[in-house]
């Protein structure tokens, strides 16, 4: 059995604790390897490696931290194919989500490689008489990422990149789910000439983050997951006198006015709802159809589904691949089994599919007519289940989402602009798509909702990313003149 290992000091180090946890390919249903949960003084040391090399990497120059940013985005370019297929293998994502989500990602790292130009700070001259003052940007120290299975080269990306770049040392606990991606990218930064204790990874469970959340020396903790966890890290991070970003679930609803193009709606709906098996905190999760617009959506939507393909990630025609567990593909069905008991209609039952026999599939799954109190609309199902809430009116579909837990994302679709801008000014929501599903934004703004989908107010990459890794130093300074000085400055005075 293949053993899964951490990455410290640019090495692979065999864990000690003797705890293992399975990796399934979950396309076939089969455990492919083992992965080496990490104990305290595992994480201990990976993040004594960190500290140590903290002082002198915080030193190098910025030229020579863009240039390793570069040499690791031109490694992870080279390498694209592969990483998408490590991700498909241990996620069950097709390689088109796959290599979607790198691409994502490298968006991240082109980012950080404009270092020098985005650590610069500000300068007054002659404030006060004779008197300067000037901000600087420094680095926080040991910083950490948590992050999640459904992406599992991206979002370490969002977090890692920006964090190097701008000086500080990172160690990374990823989902022990797919843990390869990791250590791939791990050994192509050691390629990029990143130096020993930089770049650290702890592989683990619950033990190894509440280590992370407590360790002293660690200043940081960047975490992406579900709510119930990102509240945890978050109260626990910032107790312990942390900055934390803690980015949690999300409910995603997509309006569709009377006057949207049906056939756009319902592609948009289709690849939203249930790329990458619908699991992503961006997938379009509720449709709400506002007027007579409702029974045209359902049925362009369902006529399109038996069209997608669902097979594993080998497969070069599918489309959808597995969920990442049998546990959670059966938890995703039982809101299917569920849904008809609370007055909901399944109009396509992904259950009723001709599956592959193995791994752990689930077709795509429509349900009309779902409602706020049904389990369907309040809970994030986090797979291939798309729902479809009626309403009346514009204020209506806009009280409906203002009024949910979440607000994480949200999209209109519409012809008409008047709408489409007092969309953006009434919803309560961090991210807004107009005519997009899927309103991620690009690695030069950043990404964040609102609600129970945020803790705290850290926003995740770009702008928002460089402020959090971190801290600015104002600095007020007054120097003699050397013409009135009485102090010998070893050179001409001048009159």
């Amino acid at each position: 059995m293949r053993t899964i290992n951490h990455w410290i000091n640019n090495a692979e180090v065999g864990s000690t604790s003797g705890n293992f946890g399975p990796v399934y390919n979950p396309a076939t249903g089969e455990q492919q390897a083992q992965v080496g949960l990490a104990s305290v003084s595992e994480v201990d040391a990976a993040v004594a490696a960190a500290k140590e090399a903290f002082t002198t990497w915080r030193s190098a120059s910025l030229s020579k931290r863009a240039e390793v940013m570069f040499r690791f985005h031109e490694l992870v370019v080279q390498n694209r194919d592969h990483i998408a297929n490590l991700v498909s293998s241990e996620h069950g994502k097709v390689p088109s989500d796959a290599a979607g989500e790198l691409a994502r990602g490298i968006e991240n790292i082109e980012f950080a490689c404009g270092i020098p130009q985005l650590m610069k700070g500000n300068f007054s001259e002659q404030a006060s008489t004779g008197v300067d003052v000037y901000s600087i940007r420094q680095p926080l120290g040991v910083v950490a990422g948590i992050t999640p299975f459904n992406f599992p080269a991206m979002v370490p990306m969002w977090m890692f990149a920006n964090a190097i770049a701008t000086g500080n040392t990172f160690v990374l606990k990823p989902s022990e789910k797919d843990p390869s991606v990791s250590m791939f990218v791990a050994d192509l930064l050691k390629q990029a000439g990143l130096p020993e204790g930089v770049f650290n990874i702890v592989q683990g469970d619950k033990v190894a983050v509440d280590r992370i959340l407590d360790h002293p020396d660690i200043s940081a903790v960047s975490f992406v997951g579900s709510t119930p966890i990102a509240k945890y890290i978050y109260s626990t991070g910032t107790a312990n006198g942390k900055r934390v970003q803690a980015l949690g679930g999300a409910k995603n609803h997509m309006v569709v006015l009377p006057d949207a193009d049906i056939d756009m709606a319902a592609d948009a709906a289709v690849s939203a709802g249930y790329g990458s098996a619908g699991e992503r905190c961006m997938a379009i999760s509720v449709v709400v159809a506002v007027g007579d617009v409702g029974d045209k959506l359902v049925d362009a939507i369902a006529a399109r589904l038996p069209k997608l393909k669902v097979g594993p990630g080998t497969d070069p025609d599918a489309e959808m691949g597995p969920l990442i567990t049998r546990e959670h593909r059966d938890k995703v069905a039982s809101y299917i089994e569920g849904a008809p008991a609370e007055g909901a209609n399944v109009v396509v039952d992904g259950r009723e599919n001709d599956l592959p026999k193995d791994g752990f599939f689930l077709a795509p799954s429509l349900i009309d007519s779902v409602k706020p109190g049904m389990k369907a609309y309040d809970e994030e199902i986090f797979g291939p289940v798309l729902s479809v809430t009626r309403v009346d009116t514009y204020d209506e579909a806009v009280q409906l989402i203002n009024d949910h837990q979440y607000g994480n994302g949200t999209a209109i679709f519409t012809r008409d602009g008047g709408a489409a801008r007092r969309f953006q000014f009434d919803i309560q929501v961090g991210m807004v798509g107009i005519n997009v599903p899927i309103p991620v934004p690009v690695a030069y703004y950043s990404f964040g909702g609102w609600k129970a989908s945020l803790f705290g107010d850290a926003n995740m990459y770009g702008p928002a990313g460089i402020d959090f890794y971190t801290r600015t130093k104002t600095v007020t300074s007054r120097w003699p003149d050397p013409a009135t000085s009485s102090v010998d400055l070893g050179f001409p005075q001048t009159r």
